[in-house]
């Protein structure tokens, strides 16, 4: 991961945790891909694809969020629950951030199944 990479990701962790969210784990891989963040909101398991774009120019952050990537992380998150005796409620939330300014947008249920 670049730097870049990982200063976005601290800075989405950070204002997760500033919104009451706990961390569960970062960067969570396996044979199917990687999920950024995840975290508990409540009784909640929150998925968090992080995403940065500097510019708006190829649809920004969320159009990078393929039908493609979200197979893979709807696979990914399927193997972290695999590994839970009682799966909870879940969802998957995008957090992007505008490279020139840092400013968030947070997506809840940004995707579904």
């Amino acid at each position: 991961m670049s730097a870049r990479g990982a200063d976005a990701e601290n800075l989405a962790a950070a204002y997760l945790q500033q919104a009451g969210l706990t961390l569960v784990t970062r960067n969570y891989r396996c044979r199917f891909g990687e999920i950024d963040l995840v975290a508990r909101e409540g009784k909640t398991l929150v998925f968090a694809e992080v995403r940065m774009r500097s510019s708006n120019r190829f649809g920004g952050a969320a159009a990078s969020i393929t039908a493609a990537k979200r197979a893979k992380l709807l696979r990914t998150a399927r193997h972290y629950l695999a590994g839970i005796a009682r799966p909870p409620a879940c969802r998957f939330d995008a957090l992007l951030i505008n490279g020139t300014d840092n400013s968030i947008e947070w997506l809840k249920n940004a995707f579904t199944e």
